[in-house]
């Protein structure tokens, strides 16, 4: 490969639009961000306060779940979709941690996630990563990407993670179909990891903006209540505590609890029967 070659396969990255992975790594602190992702952020933490309390208990609860998943329940393959930006404890992390031999491919839509890609794609000896381009609301390309069936076996359970990502999917009844078909090419014993925002904890009349802003496309995040969160565990098995807040699922001993109206995020995860 020349240097051309090089030149034009690199990722094309739009500078311009603020994109949920970057303004994430901006919200956690990091250095991955533009002035888009930046403007974009502080627009919606002038809207919801506490926004970045949320944040990390969406990473918090992220990496209890993982663990649970490797330590408890024997996983060792997982598949994270809406992966971000590397940041401390990455699935592939806390996974191969408790369990070194774990597989975890991880699925983004964002150029930059691609090219910090080395980061995510070290991996344990004993186990593997590997990333693909690709977006969440077209299924078939991830079930279809020759890197999954050379990650993963999916005649083996699974864990599909859909952590903070299914809320970028605009519209009612949209996110639903999107994870019963990821869940159908999975093998029965299989787990899904879900987070996903939410207004239910704000007042009404914020709730109700916070709503209509998401419906008139002025934010890119389309908060869904409870019971549309329970929804997409449709034909699983529940892990207790079930559908609780991020904060709420499995908290360390003597965690202090933040304030739901800051935290704003649905956690569950659940098993294939």
């Amino acid at each position: 490969m020349n240097e051309q070659d090089d030149v034009s396969d690199a990722p094309v990255i739009d500078t311009s639009t603020a994109h949920p992975a970057r303004r994430y790594n901006y919200w956690l602190g990091g250095k991955d961000h533009f002035a888009a992702d930046r403007e974009s952020g502080d627009e919606l933490e002038r809207l919801f306060p506490g926004l970045r309390i949320g944040v990390r208990a969406n990473r918090d609860v992220l990496r209890r779940m993982t663990h649970h998943l490797a330590a408890e329940a024997g996983i060792r393959q997982f598949l994270d979709i809406g992966t971000g930006l590397p940041t401390a404890d990455n699935t592939h992390e806390v996974a191969q941690r408790a369990a070194p031999d774990a597989r975890v491919l991880y699925v983004d839509n964002d150029p930059l996630v691609m090219s910090h890609a080395r980061a995510l794609l070290t991996s344990s000896p004993e186990g593997r990563t590997a990333y693909i381009e690709a977006d969440l609301r077209q299924p078939e390309k991830i079930l279809e990407a020759s890197e999954l069936t050379e990650t993963l076996d999916l005649t083996r359970p699974v864990a599909l993670m859909l952590i903070a990502v299914l809320h970028f999917v605009r519209g009612r009844d949209r996110a639903r179909p999107l994870v019963r078909r990821l869940v159908s090419a999975l093998p029965s014993g299989s787990y899904v990891a879900i987070t996903h925002g939410t207004v239910d904890f704000l007042a009404p009349e914020v709730a109700s903006t916070a709503q209509q802003m998401a419906e008139d496309g002025k934010v890119d995040v389309w908060p869904r209540g409870r019971d549309e969160v329970v929804a997409l565990f449709d034909d699983l098995d529940l892990v207790d505590p079930g559908v609780v807040l991020a904060s709420q699922w499995r908290p360390e001993p003597g965690a202090e609890q933040p304030d739901p109206r800051d935290v704003g995020v649905w956690a569950g995860l659940a098993r294939k029967p």
